[in-house]
């Protein structure tokens, strides 16, 4: 049971009300992590904004759901391990890739190199070394790539976060991370 209950666009204010009809419009469902959000206008306009600038990075839609999986992974959250497979299956990533990603893994050696970039800032958060780095320049991971991944990792965090909190009720085919933190 959700411990932040969703609004709706009839029942949250004015702002919110506004935030999640423009949601309707374009994705033609309020997903439920976006309606308990708008409990705070501020916050989950910060997040679309968020989304919509980094619309513009280097990094392709599907890699950053790749990424966005692992880091659901490594912070154990269903709902965005949910979300994130149904939307990665739209970015063209097939069930087996999407499964691994999930555990941190790729069948690409650079968006593994990626993956495992984002997971030791998980890991370690943000405290990578010298190393771990290198490792990364080595399988060609650019400085604007790494920049990126320390974004989607933030952006994925509080989702993350706020997923757990909340207790958001999935409204996405089931996809859990149970496995994954065995």
């Amino acid at each position: 049971m959700a411990r932040i209950e969703p609004l709706t666009i009839e029942n949250a204010s004015p702002a919110g009300a506004e935030i999640l009809s423009a949601i309707k419009g374009k994705i033609g469902m309020v997903p439920n992590i976006y309606a308990a959000m708008a409990h705070s206008p501020a916050a989950l306009s910060a997040k679309l904004s968020f989304d919509e600038a980094f619309g513009k990075s280097t990094l392709s839609a599907a890699v950053k759901e790749q990424l966005a999986l692992a880091i659901a992974g490594a912070n154990s959250c269903d709902y965005c391990a949910s979300a994130h497979t149904a939307i990665g299956k739209g970015a063209g990533l097939d069930e087996n890739e999407l499964g691994s990603n999930l555990a941190g893994n790729a069948s690409d050696p650079k968006v593994q190199a990626l993956l495992t970039l984002a997971k030791n800032i998980v890991a370690t958060q943000g405290n990578l070394s010298d190393d771990q780095v290198a490792q990364a320049r080595e399988a060609g991971v650019t400085d604007a790539e790494l920049v990126e991944v320390v974004a989607t990792v933030a952006i994925n965090i509080f989702t993350n976060y706020f997923n757990h909190i909340a207790a958001t009720d999935i409204d996405f085919p089931v996809v859990s991370t149970e496995t994954v933190a065995s």
